[in-house]
């Protein structure tokens, strides 16, 4: 049962990203959560840093779509206790649009032409809310942009 919780909320972040549900985003963490985005060009703080950060990167971008791939869990020990603590890592695919980058298909639906990947880091604690995220670090490996965006 916990590795479908721990699937959900790595699921529940993908979502409030791509979704832009920043107040979703900010209950996904614990009271001592943080998250960094240095390696993605972004910052690294509390929650609710970050989500104003990301709330403000996400404007670029019309369509985007985290794929959350290979997760790998482990659970960990915390004061004694087995299973209060996880570690998750992940390998991510974001295919995004910029805003105002050309027509539409016939079918009204638009290509990405902003392609990055990469591995997550995500340390969980299990809380008497269920689990939340203690840590995310994003490791971007590549990106693809169009050369006019440079």
């Amino acid at each position: 049962m916990d590795r479908l919780a721990v699937d959900e909320l790595i699921t529940d972040y993908a979502v409030a990203v791509d979704d832009g549900d920043w107040e979703g985003y900010r209950r996904l963490f614990a009271p001592d959560g943080r998250a960094d985005y240095r390696s993605a060009g972004g910052v690294e703080g509390d929650p609710d840093q970050v989500a104003e950060w990301l709330s403000r990167s996400m404007e670029l971008f019309a369509m985007r779509q985290h794929l959350i791939v290979n997760r790998r869990v482990r659970f960990g020990l915390l004061e004694q206790d087995t299973g209060d603590t996880a570690r998750v890592e992940a390998d991510y695919v974001n295919p995004m649009r910029f805003a105002g980058s050309g027509p539409a298909q016939d079918d009204g639906a638009t290509a990405p032409d902003f392609v990055c990947g990469g591995r997550y880091a995500f340390g969980l604690l299990r809380t008497y809310d269920g689990w939340r995220l203690r840590q995310v670090t994003v490791q971007e490996k590549w990106r693809q942009v169009p050369r006019s965006a440079g």
